[in-house]
């Protein structure tokens, strides 16, 4: 999909996952639900990753992560994706509080969410992720932005890394992946000798590769916003949560 071009008539703005679920009136149920459980499958880690800094051990948040997104996926709390709240991200960590302020649905949660169909989540992995991730001294709110913002990344990353591989070239992307976060001119030349190429041309193909990337993070923030007006607030609120937060205060 394309992110529409600014000052795109409103009426030619093609839904995007969250505007289908936001709108609830644009289609039926099953459509909605569907594209809430593509949304949740994307973003599930942000969310585990919160429980657990709320001082949940493993397998409860493991637990309480289920039984959220299974509660989610039913029936009429669809109704509650207001598009007044804009973002898929607020939504749900407004959701996910009063899932956890609850304190009745806190004791029930003993594995219930197990009996239900939702989708795939890798706790055993996620836990792994959790332990080699940095104790510092961010909130849950700032540590759910700021693995919002990585899951964001990862998966442009992937699908960068997909349309190499699919035009063949998926060794080329492999040898330049680095420089999509940083430069060096040492680095070029032996990127080009590795490649056969020369280092201009290993230069241009760098600079393709990272525009290439800007376009779908755009795209793929859009699918968590409303409407396009919102896709510059949402990203610049992302990439800043992967600020150090001492670095911040500098």
């Amino acid at each position: 999909m394309t992110t529409p071009a600014s000052g795109t008539p409103e009426r030619r703005f093609r839904p995007t996952r969250w505007s289908l679920v936001a709108r609830a009136g644009s289609s039926n149920g099953e459509a909605r639900r569907q594209a809430l459980a593509e949304l949740c499958q994307a973003y599930w880690y942000p969310l585990y990753a919160f429980v657990r800094r709320r001082a949940h051990d493993e397998s409860s948040a493991a637990d309480l992560t289920q039984e959220f997104f299974a509660r989610l996926l039913e029936g009429d709390r669809l109704a509650d994706a207001d598009p007044a709240r804009g973002r898929f991200r607020s939504f749900l960590l407004v959701s996910l509080r009063s899932f956890l302020a609850n304190q009745s649905e806190r004791q029930g949660a003993k594995k219930r969410g197990g009996d239900r169909t939702t989708f795939s989540m890798d706790f055993d992995q996620a836990a792994t992720r959790f332990a080699q991730e940095p104790r510092d001294d961010e909130t849950p709110d700032r540590a759910l932005n700021r693995q919002w913002a990585l899951e964001l990344v990862d998966r442009s990353v992937a699908r960068l890394r997909g349309e190499y591989a699919g035009r063949g070239r998926l060794a080329t992307f492999q040898r330049l992946e680095g420089f999509l976060s940083g430069d060096g001119s040492d680095r070029y030349r032996r990127a080009a000798t590795d490649l056969g190429s020369s280092e201009s041309a290993v230069k241009v193909t760098v600079h393709r590769m990272r525009v290439r990337l800007q376009e779908i993070l755009r795209e793929e923030v859009l699918q968590t916003v409303e409407h396009p007006s919102s896709i510059e607030e949402e990203m610049r609120d992302l990439f800043a949560a992967l600020v150090p937060p001492h670095r911040k205060k500098l």
